[in-house]
């Protein structure tokens, strides 16, 4: 080991001379679709600072990525032909696609790439074996290269063939975008610049209970909103009439809170939501107490004074860590708590980041992405890392200082 036992992440610098060695790049170009038309290309934009350095050394490039659940199947609704066709325009030279992810097919698409090429191969889970990180599926994917860049933080906390096991067989590097992920989180998780506010929504409490208890260790004031926000004041008494909860984690709950107040760590629940009989553009709606809502309504965005009071937070913090939508956002007369905590994140003096696809949709459907200093292409990848836990897409990069 070395002095200390320091690790650092291997980057493209540690790859040498790349000219004429085809490298493998792991994407994350898990992007949304509708009717086959992507509605958002962060992630495919957010990867080009890599693909493009690398054309610039020489290299000729063999792209993977995962896209959607086809559950090991191949399905045409989940193809990756508008990425490459996107992808094409963002780098203004042709991507040839390959109706494969590898066998003779993809062996042939890689071996008939001409110098400073670019092929995709096709959605890695329409095979298998990617998920299950099977030997033979790497060894297949590693023969398509010399070289391997992993880009895809928001896959780095899975344990499959593309991300684990390709690195394991070839010289293997973190892309530009990993290499900035791994640099902001850390700086999160270890140096942040206090007061660090961390705001957590979305619907499930249940995903995000080893990340609150993390939390709870590193900031000085947790925002909670949305469904979630119900949990927690169902497990204190509150009436929260059909909100969603989850009843089986309220013991959980009360112990995070218990260790908040230890720790003087502020917990910020909403004061008031938006309330109605179900989540509709047309249904009838009212601001309740978020403590004391109508048995036959259900809390589906923060109130405006909640709204009020998280601003006011988030605008004396130095650091901000966002994830998860305070409501339904997508119907627009539940959207003004996302709106609300958006625009205080986006008009903060404080360091800014921002993870999780529906966060993510959100800041651009207001408009607010430029305000946020780091969009964080990995949602679940960010949390696990904030909680401490090793990544295998980040392990295998690693190595001792």
């Amino acid at each position: 080991m070395s002095p200390g036992g320091e690790r650092r992440l291997r980057t493209l610098e540690d790859l040498g001379n790349l000219t004429g060695k085809r490298t493998l790049v792991r994407c994350d170009f898990n992007v949304p679709l509708e009717g086959g038309r992507i509605t958002d290309d962060l992630r495919i934009k957010s990867t080009l600072p890599t693909l493009i350095e690398l054309l610039g050394r020489g290299a000729d490039l063999v792209l993977c990525s995962h896209l959607g659940r086809p559950n090991g199947k191949r399905d045409v609704r989940l193809s990756l032909s508008p990425v490459g066709a996107r992808l094409s325009e963002l780098l203004q030279r042709e991507v040839t696609q390959c109706g494969s992810v590898v066998g003779s097919e993809a062996r042939h698409c890689s071996e008939r790439l001409r110098p400073g090429g670019v092929m995709m191969l096709e959605n890695l889970r329409f095979d298998p074996r990617e998920e299950a990180n099977d030997p033979g599926f790497a060894d297949e994917l590693a023969a398509l290269a010399e070289v391997y860049v992993d880009d895809a933080f928001g896959a780095a906390h899975r344990a499959h063939a593309s991300v684990v096991g390709v690195a394991e067989r070839l010289p293997s590097a973190a892309g530009r975008l990993m290499q900035k992920e791994v640099e902001v989180l850390t700086k999160l998780r270890d140096h942040a610049a206090e007061p660090f506010v961390a705001i957590l929504g979305g619907a499930k409490v249940s995903d995000k209970i080893a990340a609150i208890d993390a939390l709870i260790d590193l900031v000085d004031a947790l925002l909670i909103g949305g469904a979630m926000g119900f949990s927690f004041l169902a497990a204190a008494g509150g009436e929260v009439g059909r909100s969603l909860v989850e009843p089986d984690r309220y013991d959980e709950l009360r112990v995070a809170v218990k260790k908040a107040d230890a720790k003087g760590v502020v917990i910020q629940l909403p004061e008031d939501v938006v309330a109605a009989s179900e989540p509709a553009v047309d249904t009838k709606r009212q601001t309740v107490r978020a403590d004391a809502i109508p048995r036959d309504l259900m809390g589906l965005d923060i109130g405006p004074r909640t709204v009020e009071e998280f601003a006011r937070t988030i605008a004396d913090a130095e650091t901000i860590f966002w994830n998860g939508p305070m409501g339904v956002f997508e119907l627009e007369p539940f959207s003004a708590g996302t709106r609300g905590v958006a625009q205080a994140a986006a008009l903060a003096k404080g360091y800014s980041v921002v993870g999780g696809g529906d966060s993510l949709a959100a800041l651009a459907k207001f408009g607010l992405r430029d305000g946020i200093e780091h969009l964080s292409t990995g949602g679940g990848a960010s949390l696990e890392f904030l909680e401490g836990r090793a990544l295998p897409g980040v392990e295998v990069l690693m190595e001792e200082a």
